[in-house]
């Protein structure tokens, strides 16, 4: 996969992962989609982050197969701990 199809899967993953996320936090979260997309990317890197300390793949494992079920699933848990520490920092914003 080239550099611009790698870019469009990770925004299409990112995507699907920040909206799932988006939907199983509790409560209103006051983000858009572009916010979303991006917050669900950094929570794919930090999922596989939390992947490596557990004894998998990490990133690279992330890179090399960003469609499996377990990249997903630790991006969902990864987003959700960016959205938390996101919510946090934007807290009292009007």
């Amino acid at each position: 996969m080239g550099l611009i199809g790698l870019i469009i899967s990770w925004i299409i993953i990112g995507g699907i992962i920040g909206l799932l996320a988006r939907a199983i936090m509790p409560g209103k979260q006051g983000m858009g989609l572009g916010v979303s997309i991006v917050l669900g990317v950094i929570g794919a890197i930090v999922g596989g982050f939390i992947g490596a300390l557990l004894g998998g793949d990490g990133v690279s494992g992330i890179m090399s197969n960003p469609w499996s079920i377990g990249t997903i699933l630790l991006g969902i848990v990864g987003a959700i701990i960016v959205m938390v520490i996101y919510g946090f920092a934007t807290k009292g914003r009007a």
